[in-house]
């Protein structure tokens, strides 16, 4: 693991600043948002917008790399980065965010894929796994980290909005000076979404449900937070504790993973999922209960994703794990682009507690399809299965389909 930290350390520092300067911008937007007078719906609109571009930016970045290379693309996206997110304060305008939005979202994405690949390249095949979940860990701590820095101004003032944009470049130095040469980026054919379905119909669907549930989650929680009239202090908390759930939760549940039928274990983790939404939306929890709830909210959802694709791994061949991987990819972010749309609708007619109804409603979906698979077909061994590999909503195809192809080989994908 030490030896992984120290040949990667350049591209895990960049990556770290960047989720920091992304964590931020995240929240603060709601927050600010509010401040400026949106309404809720507009806010949804808002924080959709980033998953659009999101989803654009994994189709389109691989054809711009293959013209111009990694360092010119890397280079343009986070030029292009740091430069809205000092925009935010000085048009504040929602249909102009939105636009900014979609930006952010297509050079994030394009700086994930650029930054995967470049990892990928550098390691070896017995270190490739640990390499990509130090990343996936150094993205986690990031964003937790970016929560903290909301509490150093005013969010109605512009130094918020300038930190991150500062994060952002500083965090290009330590990538683009490194030494390490840049990769050949190799295209993919994904599977035909017929093809994945036929593969994994509960791997499809799911992606699906929680590409909704993550985006309904980071991208409204300051929203909510602001409606519900919670300190800017307070809110930095609740979504802090999202990704620590995240982070924590990801090992005893990938433990479980590859000792169980893993269906069961989705259906599991979505019903208690939906049953934490009930209190949530039933009760008036105090701040202490509303923690509880982030946690365990961030310790499902996160898992949930790693989870699904390992399921759907089960029943690949390694020839088609590469294109299976884009489609689900594919299928995750159409599911958080319609997150906050409806979240924020659902807000608009019963209140703050629309955002914890959304998401009840999302994994009780889950819970009831993955119950309805369990009767079409047995589960195929635990003997047989892949092992389970530590993933974040965030991965591009590159790293899912490769910790994919380790996990199926039983490498130890956890880093532990």
């Amino acid at each position: 693991m030490f030896k992984v930290l120290a040949s990667t350390w350049p591209l895990l520092l960049g990556v770290m600043l960047l989720m920091v300067g992304n964590g931020i911008q995240g929240s603060l937007l709601g927050i600010r948002g509010g401040i400026e007078g949106f309404s809720t719906f507009q806010l949804s609109m808002v924080m959709s917008a980033y998953f659009l571009g999101f989803l654009f930016g994994s189709r389109v970045t691989p054809e711009m790399i293959r013209r111009v290379g990694h360092v010119r693309v890397f280079a343009a996206l986070g030029s292009l980065i740091s430069a809205v997110l000092v925009v935010y304060p000085v048009l504040p305008e929602w249909t102009v965010w939105a636009g900014m939005r979609v930006l952010v979202g297509f050079c994030f994405s394009g700086v994930y894929i650029t930054a995967e690949s470049w990892l990928n390249n550098s390691s070896t095949n017995e270190t490739r796994g640990q390499a990509l979940s130090l990343y996936m860990i150094v993205q986690m701590i990031g964003i937790i980290g970016s929560q903290a820095l909301l509490n150093v101004a005013e969010p109605s003032g512009f130094t918020l909005f300038v930190i991150p944009s500062v994060l952002v470049s500083l965090a290009f130095m330590p990538i683009l000076l490194t030494t390490t040469t840049a990769p050949v980026f190799d295209t993919t054919k994904p599977l035909s979404f017929k093809e994945l379905f036929e593969i994994s119909p509960l791997g499809v669907i799911g992606m699906l449900l929680t590409g909704g549930i993550f985006s309904a989650m980071f991208g409204m929680a300051s929203v909510w937070g602001t409606l519900e009239g919670l300190s800017v202090r307070d809110i930095s908390i609740f979504i802090g504790t999202m990704y620590v759930g995240g982070l924590v939760l990801q090992y005893p549940i990938g433990w479980f993973s590859d000792r169980m039928d893993r269906r069961k274990l989705v259906l599991g983790l979505a019903v208690v999922g939906g049953a934490v939404m009930a209190v949530a939306v039933l009760f008036t929890p105090p701040f202490w209960g509303l923690l509880i709830v982030s946690l365990l909210l961030g310790g499902i959802t996160n898992p949930l994703y790693s989870l699904l694709i390992a399921h759907t791994n089960d029943f690949l061949s390694k020839e088609s794990m590469a294109g299976a991987s884009a489609g689900l990819i594919f299928m995750n972010g159409l599911g958080a682009i319609f997150g906050p749309l409806v979240t924020g609708w659902i807000m608009e007619q019963v209140g703050p507690d629309g955002f914890f109804l959304f998401i009840g409603i999302l994994f009780g979906v889950l819970a009831t399809y993955a119950a309805w698979r369990m009767t079409q077909r047995a589960a195929p061994a635990v003997a047989d299965t892949g092992a389970f590999a530590t993933l974040a909503p965030t991965a591009s195809a590159l790293a899912v389909g490769t910790m994919m192809e380790q996990g199926q080989e039983g490498v130890d994908t956890s880093g532990r």
